[in-house]
């Protein structure tokens, strides 16, 4: 007997007698239509005719390819559960139904057998491409979940919001991969059962509100942020320009203005500036889960001793905490997902003209305003701009009536800036998640360089302004320094 007549004799005839079965006719009819849909769905997409949905991706490149591959298992699963209810019944032919191959009809049916099982294998092998793509877009992590909105609302104006979620929060790696895959099914169900949480959370866990920060199984800068940034790059130094405004009538503006000194390793291989400094091995221990209290340091020196600092009294032992060796996100933590403060929110609106200046009391107001209390962005968008009119219909008339038009803007704009910074739903407020980048609004710098942190031999830790930044104007209204520059 040829290899065909056996594989038609002991395969094919079989098949297609067991396969003649509702569950298995039913897998087809499923595996077609599912098939048939997602093809369409895929040449729509190539030909641009699709809405901005996050929800159209879940149902066309995770639940229809399930759909698929569970109307495909249906075949199997038919003919094996009628293949053992005819042997049972002792029901099993001893000759199969012939097949004749001289049938046109039926040489047809096998072709169209053969096209659609290869058609399978594309399909199966497209839905799962475009499955993992799809679960790897920002679109999936921050649109598709309700839960990541302060998060993916923060990172669209962030400037790393061209890097994909998964460059940072993933990193290259089958192993990385399956990591993070495995707590995104963690947190799938800690969403998916939310309601039942409230009531039995030692069955189902709750999804925190908000989010925690620092994300504790963030992989090491080495592995994400060098991958763009080089770490030995020598930056030099930069200028910065801070502005402030006042909460008199005028709303007076000043300016700090300052040199950061960046650093790096220069052209001798010496380390400089900030990032220099830390670019060496250090390891610190913080006792809180925000890493915002770290009573202990140890640093390599060059010679490769190392000297442990510590703001503890003497004679205590090495704080019990999260021991961590330092990188980059230890100080740009919140670097593709930065919440202001609600003054530091007003200040840059009102520098770059989002808000006038020229409007009596506006940031006094505005901040005011902002600092109120709503239960939800809804609310604070209907009442911020209405608390805005009134106040100036109520204090200052003519404002309304000469500069209507720049008043809507201001109530538009702080409706924005509540929007990108305030989330009621998720427990998120002014301040919630510290930036540690600096040390005027947190503790930041000083978390360290406090002048506390000392070491056995009556060395601590410098707190030496000028080791990081020169100031040169402090709130000064039109620093002369800047019009030195041609900058203002």
């Amino acid at each position: 007997m040829s290899s065909f007549e056996n594989f038609r004799e002991n395969w094919l005839r079989p098949a297609l007698f067991f396969g003649n079965n509702p569950i298995s006719l039913t897998g087809g009819a499923i595996t077609t239509a599912s098939g048939i849909t997602m093809i369409s769905y895929w040449l729509a997409e190539l030909a641009g005719q699709l809405s901005d949905n996050p929800y159209l991706g879940i149902i066309f490149f995770l639940i229809l390819p399930l759909l698929f591959l569970t109307g495909l298992a249906l075949i199997p699963i038919g003919i094996l559960l009628r293949r053992r209810k005819l042997r049972n019944a002792g029901r099993i032919p001893p000759e199969f139904p012939r097949i004749d191959l001289n049938d046109r009809v039926f040489r047809h049916g096998l072709d169209i057998v053969l096209v659609a099982t290869i058609v399978n294998f594309l399909v199966v092998a497209t839905a799962s491409y475009h499955g993992a793509e799809y679960m790897d877009s920002p679109q999936f992590c921050g649109r598709s979940c309700h839960v990541m909105k302060p998060e993916f609302t923060a990172y669209q104006i962030s400037p790393h919001s061209h890097v994909a979620c998964v460059d940072c929060h993933i990193g290259s790696g089958a192993q990385a991969y399956v990591d993070a895959k495995i707590n995104g099914t963690k947190q799938l169900i800690e969403v998916t059962f939310h309601p039942v949480a409230h009531f039995a959370p030692r069955i189902i866990p709750n999804y925190p509100e908000p989010i925690p920060s620092p994300v504790t199984s963030l992989r090491p800068a080495r592995y994400t942020c060098e991958g763009c940034h080089t770490p030995r790059r020598f930056d030099g130094d930069k200028l910065l320009v801070k502005s402030n405004f006042a909460d008199d009538e005028q709303n007076t503006e000043t300016q700090t203005v300052l040199i950061l000194h960046l650093g790096g390793v220069d052209s001798l291989l010496r380390y400089t500036g900030i990032h220099g400094v830390h670019l060496g091995h250090i390891e610190y221990i913080a006792t809180d889960s925000s890493r915002t209290t770290i009573p202990w340091v140890e640093r390599q020196n060059p010679d490769g001793s190392f000297t442990q600092y510590s703001s503890l009294p003497a004679g205590s032992s090495i704080p019990k905490g999260d021991r961590r060796v330092m990188d980059c996100i230890d100080c740009h933590n919140r670097a593709a997902h930065t919440f202001v403060t609600a003054e530091q929110a007003v200040d840059q609106a009102m520098s770059t003209g989002a808000i006038s200046p020229n409007l009596p009391w506006i940031h006094k107001e505005g901040l005011a305003l902002l600092n109120g209390t709503y239960t939800s962005q809804e609310q604070a968008g209907s009442q911020i701009p209405a608390a805005l009119q009134a106040f100036y219909r109520s204090q200052n008339p003519a404002v309304l009536e000469q500069n209507s038009a720049l008043v809507d803007q201001a109530g538009k704009e702080l409706v924005t800036l509540y929007d990108q910074n305030v989330f009621p739903f998720m427990n998120v407020t002014w301040g919630t998640h510290p930036n540690h980048i600096g040390h005027m609004d947190y503790p930041g710098c000083f978390r360290c360089h406090d002048g506390s942190h000392a070491a056995k031999d009556g060395t601590s830790i410098t707190q030496d302004c000028s080791a990081c930044h020169n100031l040169l104007a402090v709130e000064e209204a039109k620093p002369k320094v800047l019009s030195d520059l041609g900058i203002q």
